[in-house]
């Protein structure tokens, strides 16, 4: 722990560090630059918008706090092991402020994955043996507010089974050398991971019993053998097709989700976090991971709530119907949604749990709350805007380039103009923006996102059960109906302040 000049990227070291010949493929080809292609150019700007933040002056105090390393740094505050309430308030509003940067539509930011590495300080001994690169990637981590992803999932094929048994599929260790691991397979769906430095692999699913599948580790980018197979970039689609008047959303927020392929890759000792069955099949629910990321995921659907209220808000004005009743009590609805989910993320903060040592962790039941109804309240929210705005939705105009021509333009600010003297190129506007949110490939995709990235619909709530049952949680709860069964019996009341009713008994026994 000593005093050093390392601090985190600014936005133009952040883009040069992706410049590294990683292998990401595209529509048939390799991508040679993930910061100049369509596909991904403007997405890799909107973090390096990011990382610029952090230097900016007013971050200080918000966005930035001294590290806990010693070397006299600045890290985002979510890098840190969380001591207080305190600890976890600052870190949930340094989440807030980073997502306004976005408008909440980027899950995967680089403080997603401090979800994991703020963790290794304070939990470093549950790598056993490994616990010197646990301290060391917590460090490293912290110092240079590095971006990494992480891939859990085994690819869907025979999920019956457990990866030990679909071994040419599931990562796995081919070979040990000394100079680490060679390691093969695939996982998904790594989203947002071609704007990455690095990805953090680990076990999720039913437990394994061999050690080869039984691996947590982490692996830059750049790594010979690694590829993504990315799906379809919706960015490159809307510059296509559109303008950012057109796709404001989808042209420059698109972390793209792909497939990874791991075709002998060397994992070097120093980024092993775990090398056995047991402990790998152990790692979601022992690591803190779980209380950390439905933190950072509540407070980034509660920004994005801010925004899609704002432009509900906006748009049943602009569209006429503003003052009528269901209408009003609709717009409510989604109001209600936005604050359930600031409510949970304070919840949170201000009710830790003590965790190891003098840390303390997010409040897990809250999180566990928000993984169940952010896929119930997500998809409401959409279906609203959709019964709200009706038509208003596609009644649009195709292009941006239409309000350049002069003789479409008289009959676009004529038939196409809001309500209450709102001008047409206005209405426009706000309507496309929200076709974007909810009515394009990118808004089905953010759908699908907010009800599965947390779990399938019943694991989530089993998760639930398990944990309650796991910490005793359940066991006064049945105490508490077992209480109020104590106080009568066949007989009568049991209570002495309570009378029986013998004397108005139309039963007789």
């Amino acid at each position: 722990m000593t005093t050093n000049a390392i601090r985190p990227m600014t936005g133009a070291e952040y883009l040069e560090s992706l410049r590294d010949d990683r292998e990401v493929h595209l529509f048939g080809e390799r991508v040679k630059d993930v910061t100049t292609h369509p596909g991904f150019r403007n997405s890799a700007r909107s973090i390096a918008r990011l990382y610029d933040a952090l230097h900016a002056p007013e971050a200080e105090g918000v966005l930035r706090v001294p590290t806990d390393t010693g070397n006299g740094g600045f890290t985002h505050p979510f890098f840190k092991t969380a001591r207080s309430s305190e600890d976890l308030v600052t870190a949930r509003d340094a989440i807030a402020a980073w997502q306004r940067q976005v408008y909440g539509w980027m899950g995967r930011t680089p403080d997603y994955k401090a979800c994991l590495l703020g963790t290794l300080g304070a939990n470093s001994g549950f790598y056993g043996e490994y616990e010197p690169n646990a301290l060391r990637w917590y460090k490293e981590a912290q110092e240079r507010v590095l971006y990494f992803n992480h891939a859990l999932v085994h690819p869907p094929i025979d999920r019956a089974k457990p990866a030990d048994e679909v071994a040419d599929v599931c990562i796995h260790v081919e070979k040990e050398t000394d100079s680490g691991l060679i390691v093969s397979g695939a996982k998904v769906v790594a989203t947002g991971s071609a704007l990455t430095n690095a990805n953090f692999v680990a076990h999720h699913g039913l437990p394994v019993k061999d050690k080869r599948f039984g691996l947590v580790f982490t692996v830059p980018m750049s790594a010979p053998g690694m590829k993504l197979f990315c799906r379809t970039s919706y960015e490159m689609a809307a510059a296509a097709m559109g303008s950012p008047f057109d796709y404001p959303l989808s042209s420059r927020f698109d972390e793209n989700d792909a497939i990874m392929v791991l075709d002998k890759v060397l994992v070097p000792w120093e980024n092993v976090f775990m090398y056995d069955a047991e402990a790998a099949s152990g790692f979601t629910s022992g690591s803190g991971f779980l209380e950390r990321f439905t933190f950072h995921g509540c407070t980034r659907l509660a920004v994005k709530l801010d925004f899609i209220a704002g432009c509900a808000l906006k748009a049943v004005e602009m569209t006429g119907t503003s003052g009528f009743r269901g209408v009003q009590a609709q717009i409510g609805e989604i109001l209600n949604w936005r604050d359930l989910f600031w409510g949970l993320s304070d919840a949170m903060a201000k009710s830790p749990n003590a965790w190891i040592g003098d840390a303390v962790q997010p409040n897990l039941n809250y999180g566990l709350a928000y993984r169940t109804f952010m896929g119930t309240g997500y998809p409401r929210i959409k279906e609203i805007l959709q019964q709200t705005l009706g038509s208003g939705l596609i009644y649009l105009n195709s292009h941006a380039s239409d309000w350049k021509n002069p003789e479409i333009r008289p009959y676009l600010d004529k038939y196409v103009r809001g309500s209450g003297g709102i001008q047409a190129i206005d209405r426009v506007k706000l309507l496309k923006l929200l076709w974007d949110a909810v009515g394009t490939e990118f808004g089905g995709r953010h759908e699908l996102y907010e009800r599965n990235y947390a779990g399938d619909h019943e694991t989530i709530r089993l998760h639930t059960l398990i944990a309650y049952q796991q910490t005793g949680q359940a066991d006064p709860l049945k105490g508490f109906a077992d209480q109020c069964m104590a106080e009568y019996d066949i007989d009568g009341w049991t209570r002495p302040d309570l009378i029986n009713a013998d004397d108005l008994k139309l039963v007789r026994e």
